[in-house]
């Protein structure tokens, strides 16, 4: 075989469905539009509306290198030679056109004729009961029966993802590497019973059967190829390696790695895994910032976090104490840039990202080794859970934490530690792992084949419609009755649904004896959009016609924010950079939100450039047009891509002319002067990286300007000022304040400095003697005293000028027995001066604080 290279791989693939009539798209992003995935798992995954038979397909032949990001088995990544978290597919699809002969052959071509694979060097798999594949195989290609493998359900059947839906037999080709180990003795080495040897190149998915909920299999009046083919595997096989890892992919990572590290590859098996772990992470890593996914507690940014922190305790297992994985990006874009431009575009804001997120964890790493020495002076060893808590809190992998422990001769229990881990794991798979097609919307399948809703929602505000679809709990209904709180789907609806940002409208629906009210509104399913609604009156039944009514008032107060978030994506990029993205962003009547990418906070001068420019461009009232193209026109005209929703699908582009131009399926004003005056109301981060601004339009701007002039009012009237004089009347105000908290915190000090010392018969005496205690103070000090001890004589004292002041206070149960006047006046005698007062409370004073030493000596004799 001769060697090729990945780019080589991948354009003599593309290029070969090209010439078998396929469309070639290009890579959809790793974020897809499917609220049921975090991230695009296969090649297939923007297709999935077109195989649900929910959507048209604009092309029937399409072909693909789809980037790909799976987490599930990230616990063998670097353990084996072919696990990753980040991937490319390489994929053909037939959406109702050519079926199992065409795809069964084409792939056969491909591997043997173009890539050149000896075809001793191929096996193959088919379902055991799909004789046609079988026969394809044997008798037009020619491949001898017994280098055809018949496997069961389990290997060679695809789907259905939920109970029901579309499924059907797939084939599997299989390359020999010629590895060894692991075959059975005395029998012949096959991939049905060999580990390791056969490395399974490529699948092809049969889609032609519909499982119901007896498990009964129907077939599908259209038939579909769904066909998946590693790049990296097909890399390997055509690089003469057994590893992935040793790919034209990787080495330049690894070599990398190597330089920053000092640890040469394929030295010592435990340093190989981690320096794999860093080469395979750092992958997804630069590819996830580069498409706007940063760092965070939930969803996406939490998986993010996960691969960093794991690449970063390996990188401290090859002894890298201080960031380090920011500096293998270029290694990244050096090998993909120009197959992906994104990663080129965001290289300088992946670094910064993830160069943030390093010093974070590294932090964190620190506070780990601290509780590390606290548990061991506290116990002298560190048991199971110990050890677990260090690793999932603080990230100090086993590894290091027994390292360090050994260091210091300290002794760690591991017996229990894979089970906190397997716990650990079992729910974080939980938590991440998303089911791939949606089961909570089983009762969309009664729907009509091919039923979609007619949106007239961008001309309209109400029209009438059909009840095609009436459901409660997931179960269709026949009708709905009054107070009610069903989902129902119409034939048409002028109400948008909570898409890309955009809350969904809400409103009412009024039919003959009957009204109900739309309380919200979602896309279940491609073209398929789901009213909540609640019966008031009547009874809504299936068929019925009605009239629907959306919220005229909510839905102009959401049009005109989502256009001011349009123009504030392009005054941010205007005043910031050509680096801010959008990260993320909420549309509602009241306010927008809008997350972007940036690396520090915004300056007052740079908020206020940016509310000018929007604002300017609200003022000259430009018209906003809407245009549908395709989406390789939308690209090469300049527009900004934030949503994509599927390949080949005609997109609408939103333009404010010499603006902003971008993709976008929400609702806007007609020209910009309807939105009104805009006004930034605050600016924040939300994670490494990513900034968030809020901003009001409209009659909320009018509303916030309102509540300012009345919070002016108010303080006019309190401070007894003018508007000029507000401020320099609370900064007075300030200092007055921070004064009487300083003469607070001196009279908690206070409390502090006093000692207690018990007379002969039974008496508590308690003194203290402070510096620069304005005297007015001594009394309170010497009331806390006495709130806080109940019972017995407090004397305090301050040196106050060049002088002494003092107080005394004495309990009620003991004023009979010891008189506060009398004691001060003794006191003040000795110290050069007089006071003087009742029984219980007295003050005085003296003019030598030098003395104050004698007198708290002879504190009992005064007090006699």
């Amino acid at each position: 075989m001769k060697y090729m290279t990945s780019e080589e791989i991948r354009e003599a693939f593309l290029r070969f469905f090209e010439r078998k009539g396929h469309r070639i798209l290009p890579s959809a992003s790793l974020i897809p539009d499917d609220p049921q995935l975090l991230f695009t798992v296969a090649g297939m995954v923007p297709f999935k509306p077109i195989f649900w038979g929910k959507v048209e397909p604009v092309y029937t032949r399409v072909a693909t290198c789809q980037k790909c990001l799976r987490t599930v088995d990230i616990e063998n990544v670097g353990k084996t030679p072919r696990h990753h978290t980040f991937f490319e597919m390489l994929g053909n699809f037939s959406f109702g056109d050519y079926f199992k002969e065409e795809a069964i052959e084409w792939a056969w071509e491909f591997v043997t004729q173009v890539l050149g694979v000896p075809e001793e060097k191929l096996w193959v798999s088919v379902y055991e009961e799909d004789e046609e594949a079988f026969r394809i195989w044997n008798e037009k290609v020619g491949l001898p029966e017994e280098k055809i493998l018949r496997l069961g359900k389990e290997d060679n059947f695809w789907g259905p993802a939920g109970p029901t839906g579309p499924c059907g037999p797939d084939t599997e080709i299989f390359y020999d590497t010629g590895y060894s180990e692991g075959c059975p003795e005395g029998e012949k080495c096959t991939p049905a019973n060999s580990e390791g040897r056969f490395v399974e190149i490529w699948n092809l998915v049969f889609t032609e059967y519909y499982q119901d909920e007896n498990g009964k299999l129907h077939p599908l009046p259209r038939k579909n190829i769904d066909t998946g083919a590693g790049l990296e595997r097909f890399c390997a096989m055509m690089q003469g390696v057994y590893s992935n890892f040793d790919t034209d992919l990787f080495q330049p990572i690894i070599k990398t790695i190597e330089e920053l590290t000092g640890v040469s590859y394929k030295t010592d098996e435990e340093k190989d895994v981690s320096i794999r772990v860093i080469a395979d992470h750092i992958r997804a890593i630069t590819f996830l910032i580069s498409e706007g996914v940063f760092p965070s507690n939930e969803g996406r940014g939490y998986v993010l976090r996960r691969i960093i922190r794991r690449a970063m305790r390996h990188g401290i297992l090859l002894g890298m104490n201080e960031p380090f994985l920011y500096r293998v990006v270029d290694a990244v874009v050096e090998k993909m840039g120009k197959i992906y431009p994104e990663v080129a575009r965001g290289k300088d804001m992946v670094k910064e990202v993830l160069s943030s997120e390093e010093n974070r964890f590294l932090k964190t790493l620190r506070q780990g080794m601290k509780i590390f020495d606290e548990l061991v002076e506290k116990k002298g060893r560190i048991n199971s859970q110990d050890a677990f808590r260090l690793y999932d809190t603080y990230g100090l992998p086993l590894e290091l934490t027994l390292e360090i422990a050994r260091e210091k001769g300290v002794e760690v229990e591991v017996k229990d530690f894979d089970r906190y881990m397997e716990e650990q794991q079992r729910k974080s798979r939980e938590a991440m792992e998303k089911v791939e097609f949606a089961k909570r919307y089983e009762y969309l399948e009664s729907l009509p084949e091919g039923f979609k809703t007619e949106f007239t929602g961008y001309e309209h505000l109400e029209n009438e419609a059909e009840t095609i679809l009436i459901a409660k709990e997931n179960k269709p209904l026949e009708e709905a009755m009054e107070g009610d709180r069903v989902e129902a789907v119409f034939s048409r609806t002028p109400f948008y649904a909570e898409k890309g940002g955009q809350v969904s409208d809400v409103g009412v629906m009024e039919w003959e004896n009957g009204e109900g009210e739309v309380e919200y509104v979602f896309e279940a399913s491609e073209g398929i959009i789901v009213h909540r609604i609640k019966v008031l009156r009547g009874i809504l039944r299936k068929g019925q016609r009605i009239l629907l009514k959306v919220d005229r008032k909510r839905r102009e107060a959401t049009m005109r924010n989502h256009t001011a978030t349009h123009l504030l994506h392009a005054a941010l990029r205007k005043v910031l950079g050509e680096h801010v993205k959008q990260a993320g962003s909420l549309v509602a009547p009241e306010r927008l939100r809008f997350d972007f990418t940036h690396y520090k906070a915004l300056s007052m001068e740079e908020v206020k450039k940016i509310e000018n420019l929007v604002n300017k461009w609200i003022m000259r009232a430009i018209p906003v047009e809407v245009r549908y193209t395709s989406y390789e026109e939308a690209i090469e005209s300049g527009v900004i891509a934030l949503f994509t929703e599927k390949y080949g699908d005609v997109v609408r582009v939103v333009e404010v002319p010499g603006v902003s131009k971008e993709l976008c399926g929400g609702t806007h004003v007609r020209n910009t002067g309807q939105i009104g005056l805009f006004k930034i109301v605050s600016e924040e981060s939300v994670s490494s990286g990513v900034r968030r601004l809020e901003a009001v339009t409209g009659f909320h701007t009018l509303e916030l300007i309102r509540k300012y002039e009345d919070v002016v009012t108010q303080l006019k009237e309190l401070l007894g000022a003018g508007e000029s004089e507000i401020v320099s009347r609370v900064v007075n105000l300030r200092e007055k304040i921070k004064e009487l908290e300083r003469k607070l915190s001196r009279g908690k000090i206070s409390e502090e400095k006093i000692s207690e010392r018990k007379l002969g018969d039974g008496t508590r005496v308690f003194y203290g003697v402070f510096e620069e205690v304005e005297p007015k103070h001594l009394g309170g000090i010497a009331d806390n005293v006495l709130n806080r001890e109940k019972s017995g004589v407090v004397i305090v004292f301050s040196r106050f000028e060049n002088k002494v002041s003092l107080v005394v206070k004495v309990s009620s149960d003991l004023v009979e027995k010891y008189n506060a006047s009398m004691i001060a006046k003794s006191i003040a005698k000795e110290l050069g001066g007089s006071g003087g007062g009742r029984k219980n409370f007295a003050q005085a004073g003296g003019k030598h604080p030098e003395k104050l030493e004698d007198v708290l000596k002879r504190l009992e004799e005064f007090l006699r």
